[in-house]
């Protein structure tokens, strides 16, 4: 959808520079081949979450409710299409049935409080964060910075749960800029340093949302262990699959993944911390 609205966006700005630079049609179809005023008139379809239905990418078969059932329809179909017999990749019942699981764990840890219906929902675009950087490198604003500004407003409703979450909106404050803050430090030193881009801007946002949900004092813990992970992983990657070192690995994954277990179990980390410690 995003790809989709850019493209829409470039082309208007192409026309715009078509009509400003006042050339002969002759001139302006040699320069813009793409952007004819048969296709310039034509209405792009509608493309979002509603409309058009799901079909099957291989052969464009729409795709019935009674084969849209998530993980079950894969089993009963056999991981393959009803109308070509294409396979159907296993990342749809993995992410469906992933997706499940987190969720209830969610409802079990929360139980019945308001609390609850916000923590699914941060479960949910967190796993749709991860999946859209995995795929594309890319945390979107449209999804970002309203996790953000929702946990900010969550903090202002503090206390009325027994469950400690959501945070004070002084932790939320400041969790919301040091999150983005520190991540922004980082990336901009280790440009100078090297003269290449650590990581995204997606990434401060992101962690910066976390902080406005769970409070600064999770910042520290969520970013050891999204660094740990991703540090682990990626020299996994590197060793046994040959991925070359120049090629990026999206973060964005990990600081979900982090935020998520801080979500979940913070507090008790930091305690078994702690005591460790001998604090």
């Amino acid at each position: 959808m995003l790809e989709r609205e850019w493209g829409a966006q470039a082309q208007e700005i192409l026309r715009e520079k078509q009509g400003d630079v006042g050339l002969k049609p002759d001139l302006q179809r040699d320069l813009w081949p793409d952007l004819q005023p048969e296709q310039q008139a034509e209405a792009q379809p509608r493309y979002n979450l509603v409309v058009p239905r799901s079909g099957c990418p291989k052969c464009g078969a729409l795709i019935t409710a009674a084969q849209n059932i998530p993980v079950v329809s894969y089993l009963l179909l056999n991981g393959k299409c009803a109308s070509c017999g294409v396979k159907i990749s296993a990342r749809y019942p993995f992410v469906e049935l992933g997706t499940a699981i987190l969720s209830a764990l969610v409802a079990w840890k929360f139980g019945l409080v308001w609390y609850t219906a916000a923590a699914l929902l941060l479960t949910w675009v967190l796993i749709a964060l991860s999946g859209i950087d995995i795929d594309h490198q890319l945390l979107p604003d449209n999804m970002t910075l309203p996790l953000v500004w929702l946990g900010l407003l969550l903090s202002l409703a503090s206390g009325s749960a027994s469950i400690g979450l959501p945070v004070d909106p002084r932790s939320s404050i400041i969790g919301a800029a040091a999150g983005y803050l520190s991540l922004w430090s980082v990336y901009h030193a280790f440009r100078l340093l090297t003269g290449k881009e650590g990581m995204g801007y997606g990434d401060f946002k992101l962690f910066a949302a976390l902080g406005a949900w769970l409070g600064w004092q999770m910042l520290l813990p969520i970013i050891l262990m999204a660094a740990s992970a991703g540090t682990v992983i990626g020299i996994l990657m590197i060793a046994v699959r040959g991925r070359d070192r120049s090629i990026p690995i999206p973060f964005g994954p990990y600081l979900a993944a982090a935020g998520w277990i801080a979500l979940m179990w913070g507090d008790e980390l930091i305690a078994s911390y702690l005591r460790f410690a001998g604090v």
